[in-house]
């Protein structure tokens, strides 16, 4: 005989509605709420990785190039010896014992540490624009957020907040995307935050069958968007920062209209409704009962949650495995990943050729420039930086206009966000990635050049 689900009554103690009030309101805070910092419009998980950033120094470098060695080393021994001192501890066994592919590429991230860090070895992977890049500029920044992120995420996911915004919200992310209620909050922190954070949020409920193979799929590579102070930078890259309000409007619409569509082709569409395991979700939490309000059944789902908690320690414990989960795990997986991207990018015309076919696109939609333009289109899929980095020398405001809102609304990157899913749970594979990169391309294009029509 199934066991009921306790009522609200039977629910609603101090300790229960502490439990859920308190981490709940410090989450939504550190990760979800934009404030004025040191000038810029940040959210206060940004100032306290940045503050770790300049705390470590110089010796931030030092710290990653440690941890992807020692990440490879104890793959290596877990991997082929397989000592029963580091396996029988199951958050080590977790985190080094892989799959001989996984291990691989946490080898040649290490190698493509130790190259650059020594200053040896092919100009292509340790050059400026490519290794050195990748480690100088973007690995301090994502274990600083890999650590905060990693240990703080709980308060989102493991204190019924999921639960409260999934019954509050459901009636409008299922028929709007197609997604569970409990998303919002994932797809929140991601788009106002920083798209690694949701990345780990999206990859851990998936690991812990609160998302099913689709709904993963979908939000890792729908709204893990760059953060709102990254797209300063990326606007002012092009010298259009007079124009940020529109501009960052107009990302909001495209990426909105991306959202509806795109899930619904393939490869996202083919994805299947079953849970990390193959299951199928048995019962659905987010359906609200009959004669129950959405507010009270919300209430009683996040108080079920806490009222299962046997101690905070048992939830620092999930904190502690999600931080080094990820630091060890995802950090090396983004240094080789994004490295062979941007040699790719840097020593082949691959992308120039990929973006020939849309000089005829571009043309139809009046962009100016459209030859030079077609160059960009494609290369964001390696990092979403270049393709302003390129664009800041065209004549056109317009056409700079479009090719920096369409590098953050293209979302997927290799350096970064594609590493990231790569080396995640997540079940989505390099060519599916692409695929819904050339889908998002195509879409928002040209709504982001009607934008610029408007504003020009």
């Amino acid at each position: 005989m199934q066991k009921q689900t306790p009522q609200l009554s039977e629910l609603k103690s101090s300790r229960n509605m502490l439990l859920f009030v308190l981490p709940s309101l410090l989450g939504i805070f550190l990760f979800m709420t934009p404030m004025m910092f040191e000038g810029g419009l940040t959210i206060p998980i940004a100032v306290l990785k940045d503050a770790l950033l300049s705390a470590l120094g110089g010796s931030a470098g030092t710290v990653v190039a440690a941890v992807l060695i020692v990440s490879a080393i104890f793959t290596i021994v877990a991997s082929v010896f397989k000592p029963k001192a580091l396996l029988s501890n199951e958050m080590f066994n977790d985190i080094f014992n892989i799959s001989a592919g996984w291990a691989a590429t946490r080898v040649i991230g290490a190698a493509f540490v130790a190259m650059v860090v020594a200053g040896v070895g092919p100009e292509a992977v340790i050059s400026d624009n490519t290794g050195s890049f990748v480690f100088a500029e973007l690995m301090p920044s994502l274990l600083a957020v890999f650590i905060f992120a990693g240990l703080l995420l709980p308060l989102l996911t493991h204190f019924g907040l999921l639960e409260m915004i999934g019954s509050l919200l459901t009636r409008v992310m299922r028929p709007l995307f197609n997604l569970p209620g409990r998303s919002a909050i994932d797809c929140m922190a991601s788009w106002l935050g920083d798209g690694s954070v949701g990345i780990l949020m999206s990859s851990k409920q998936y690991e812990e069958k609160r998302y099913t193979q689709r709904e993963a799929a979908v939000i890792g590579t729908t709204f893990s968007a760059v953060s709102i102070s990254f797209s300063l930078v990326v606007i002012a890259q092009v010298k259009l920062e007079h124009l940020f309000i529109p501009f960052y409007a107009t990302v909001c619409l495209a990426g909105v209209i991306v959202a509806i569509i795109v899930p619904r082709l393939p490869p996202l569409s083919n994805k299947k409704d079953l849970l990390i395991d193959g299951s199928k979700r048995l019962v659905d939490t987010e359906v609200v009962p009959e004669g129950q309000s959405v507010l009270s059944y919300g209430l009683q789902n996040a108080l079920t949650v806490t009222s299962k908690i046997d101690s905070v320690a048992s939830v620092a414990k999930v904190s502690v495995k999600n931080a080094l989960d990820m630091v060890f795990g995802v950090l090396p997986v983004v240094m080789a990943v994004g490295t062979i991207g941007l040699i790719v990018s840097e020593y082949t015309p691959i992308f120039t050729w990929l973006g020939m076919p849309f000089v005829p696109f571009l043309e139809l939609l009046q962009v100016p420039l459209a030859q030079p333009a077609s160059e960009t289109m494609v290369v964001g899929f390696v990092d979403m930086f270049i393709p302003s980095i390129i664009a800041a020398s065209f004549d056109s405001e317009m056409t700079r206009f479009v090719v920096a809102a369409l590098s953050v609304t293209q979302l997927i990157f290799l350096s970064e966000v594609g590493a990231l899913l790569l080396g995640s749970k997540i079940p989505v594979n390099l060519l599916e990635m692409f695929i819904i990169f050339l889908l998002r391309t195509v879409i928002s294009l040209p709504v982001i050049a009607g934008m610029a029509h408007l504003i020009f």
